[in-house]
């Protein structure tokens, strides 16, 4: 396969899928585990009432997991609803918060049939855009103009005075001119559930940039308490006194005018109401899931698999190859003067659990194949490979594959933990078994798909292998201590096969460090063992290294399982970057 222009892809994206989590044996209490207990009965206490009390939703929402409580109290608290937030305090397991997220941003997707999900890239453009804008303080966000901004979006119209100083009123205001605070008034024509023609006023009394919104507009007066200062037209004439300003009955210090508009807006509880209902998050208007889920069972019909590793760049930064491989008859393609032409459309997008896009990726992949070599091909597999650096964290990768000639879709919602390596003790990346381990021209180093370094590196994804074949073994060891003397690592890595039952040895020996790459306190295991020279039988097996650190003192093990088919299996084509 080759390389070709870059098309978005039209896809869906499937349900969010979990790992198992694995219980162990209860340990004895601790006072750990007493806190937790007492937060499971406030849980179940809620569930049979009903409700969370204000202290109770505080309770549960500081004992939250870091990304959890990130995403709750930083992302989304300003569009989540209560009851979307009392449900997601009362959930007891990491696998239901991740189902509940990805479920809260469903229901808000204006396209679900596309990968993109047009309500969450805007949410987050929002609150970019309001901590550029809004920060004085504090975080934009956290202001009222950007809390407002987040849940509603840019204004229609914007009248701000910056710097405050000299201002004529309108005829509506009261006439006159008078000197002001800095302020902005916001003008909306239309936002749904509070009706149109909807005015904002936001008032910098301190000049440090934090406009909070008022509900009274003759606040922003900065000659308000100055007598005989800053009257209006009234006032000036002797018909008004500027003491009434402070005697209203809507709530106002505005200047009485013959001129003001009669209208719900300048009664002091219809304002009052607008300030409460402007911060309350806006409605989901999206709530069709079952349907939406429906969908995604029928519409996956490109069945794929996937692979994921973990391999150390620095203290911060991981590399992690994806690795994606589908049977080749699952294709469609068209013929064309003797030759089979196929279109793979590939789309995948990685995001933090709060829906941050961290990176997306996307590529056509093309086959073209002569009548004579059409059926060969059929019985093999293509394999994709991409490899994206990452901070340690907990993260969301969807994939979506589309054959052009049939509309055929395959999707994948999983996640990502990518791990942090400790920076002191031993530790290893993720134990690689490849289906080739081969040698890269100097000029390719580090470029491409399955590239480590100056090895290409081809993951067997089924982790099986036929006699005829070399299994490779890819593995890099981390924090070995250096010899003061030699300033080199000291260390023998044992690799044992035997039987998935442990009840045979296959093979058992064990290199120095000497034979295998020395980076420093990075060792790097890149070795093929050559099945058909060894007692390799049909069946399943199970691979160990243990590398013993002799100038650290400290041992490291890791395993994995593979299989050995009786026949040949079909080779696979790698598909170009």
């Amino acid at each position: 396969m080759r390389p070709y222009s870059r098309l978005i892809c039209l896809g869906i994206l499937a349900a969010f899928t979990l790992m198992p989590t694995v219980r162990a044996q209860d340990p004895p209490v601790t006072s750990g585990q007493a806190s937790k207990d007492q937060t499971d009965k406030t849980k179940k206490a809620a569930v049979q009432n009903g409700r969370l009390t204000k202290s109770q939703q505080n309770k549960l929402e500081k004992e939250l997991a870091n990304p959890y409580k990130v995403w709750l109290e930083n992302d989304v608290p300003y569009i989540i609803t209560d009851a979307e937030r009392e449900t997601f305090l009362k959930l007891s397991t990491n696998e239901e918060r991740e189902n509940f997220i990805e479920n809260f941003w469903l229901r808000r997707d204006p396209t679900p049939d596309t990968p993109e999900n047009e309500f969450k890239e805007e949410h987050f453009r929002r609150i970019a855009y309001a901590n550029e804008h809004f920060a004085s303080g504090m975080p934009g966000w956290k202001t009222d103009r950007g809390h407002i901004y987040i849940i509603w979006g840019k204004p229609d119209d914007i009248d701000a005075h910056p710097s405050g100083g000299a201002y004529n009123r309108t005829m509506e205001e009261g006439g006159g001119s008078t000197s002001t605070y800095p302020f902005e008034t916001w003008t909306y024509n239309y936002l749904e559930g509070l009706g149109n023609n909807i005015k904002l006023e936001f008032l910098d009394k301190s000049g440090s940039n934090e406009y909070k919104l008022t509900t009274d507009p003759g606040e922003k007066d900065a000659l308000l308490y100055v007598p005989g200062a800053g009257l209006s037209e009234l006032e000036q004439q002797g018909l008004s006194d500027k003491t009434q300003r402070f005697t209203q009955s809507n709530g106002t210090t505005n200047p009485i005018s013959e001129f003001s508009y009669n209208t719900g807006d300048s009664d002091e509880f219809t304002r009052l109401e607008l300030s409460a209902k402007i911060f309350v998050a806006p409605p989901v208007k999206f709530k069709g899931l079952e349907e939406l889920v429906t969908a995604h069972i029928v519409r996956n019909q490109l069945p794929f698999v996937y692979g994921v590793s973990y391999l150390k760049i620095t203290a911060d930064t991981v590399m992690v190859p994806i690795t994606i491989e589908l049977d080749n008859h699952s294709l469609s393609f068209e013929e064309k003067d003797g030759v089979h032409l196929g279109t793979l459309n590939l789309y995948a997008r990685i995001s933090t659990i709060g829906g941050r896009i961290v990176q997306t990726f996307e590529d056509t992949i093309h086959d073209d194949f002569p009548d004579t070599l059409f059926q060969q091909y059929l019985t093999k597999k293509s394999i994709y490979g991409k490899t994206i650096p990452l901070n340690p964290g907990l993260y969301r990768l969807d994939i979506v594959l589309k054959d052009t000639h049939s509309g055929n879709t395959g999707v994948l919602t999983t996640n990502l933990k990518v791990p942090r390596f400790d920076a002191e003790k031993l530790d290893a990346s993720t134990l690689i078994l490849a289906d080739n381990i081969e040698k890269v021209p100097p000029r390719q180093i580090g470029i491409g798909p399955f590239v480590l370094g100056d090895v290409k590196v081809r993951p067997a994804l089924d982790q099986s292998f036929t006699a005829e074949q070399k299994m490779g073994i890819y593995f890099q060891i981390y924090n070995l201590k250096l010899d003061p003397t030699t300033h080199k690592a000291n260390a023998v890595a044992h690799v044992k096969i035997t039987t998935a039952k442990g009840d045979q040895t296959i093979l058992d020996t064990s290199q120095s460090s000497e034979d295998f790459k020395q980076f420093g306190e990075q060792l790097t295991i890149e070795t093929q063992i050559t099945l058909h020279q060894t007692d390799f039988a049909p069946g399943k097996y199970k691979l160990e290294i243990t590398i013993d650190d002799k100038v650290g003192n400290q041992t490291l093990t890791r395993s994995q399982e593979f299989t050995v088919k009786p026949a040949a299996q079909p080779a696979r084509a790698t598909a170009a970057n």
